[in-house]
């Protein structure tokens, strides 16, 4: 018989949903470094070339960050502090291969705002707005979807997330 607690448990949706929070805050900080030294290194120059180059920028530093995270301890900052790690059956760490498919693929959570934003001429805070909120929650609605709760982009990059165990609290010795 399986001992129950040998299950390695799926972390809730609304708990996934405030690492991702909480990733947002520490990823702007690095985003915000990257821009800073692009703008610095490109002399703040407007052209088209330069602009596409800051997208680009951004992407790239974007898919340093969580491939480099998710392929190496398993999860981000924010993923620690909420104990959840990124695994794949089978592997001991994951390989950068489902990471850099797992980071494409989680650009569902925002492209489809974007390209509706940029079709439809959207521009206002609230439009803007609105498209992100339907976004986020159309592609959280796919792990309520899923068998084992899983979001889209780690069912299609062979991944899944788990929750990693409280810490034991370390007892003081008792001064003698």
């Amino acid at each position: 018989m399986q001992n129950s607690k040998s299950v390695i448990a799926t972390p809730t949706v609304k708990r996934r949903l405030i690492s991702m929070v909480y990733e947002a805050f520490l990823f702007i900080s690095v985003e915000a470094l990257a821009m800073f030294l692009y703008l610095f290194l490109t002399q703040n120059l407007h052209s088209p070339l330069i602009e596409h180059g800051r997208n680009a920028v951004f992407f790239l530093v974007g898919a340093l960050y969580f491939i480099h995270a998710w392929g190496g301890s398993g999860h981000t900052l924010a993923m620690k502090t909420w104990r959840i790690k990124v695994v794949k059956l089978g592997c001991k760490t994951v390989p950068h291969r489902a990471a850099a498919v797992r980071y494409l693929m989680a650009w569902g959570w925002f492209l489809p705002a974007i390209v509706a934003c940029y079709a439809f001429g959207w521009r206002s805070a609230g439009q803007v707005s609105a498209a992100v909120a339907v976004g986020i929650a159309a592609w959280a609605a796919t792990a309520l979807l899923d068998k084992d709760r899983q979001f889209l982009h780690d069912r299609i990059a062979g991944t899944r997330l788990i929750s990693l165990p409280k810490p034991e609290k370390k007892v003081k010795a008792a001064k003698v």
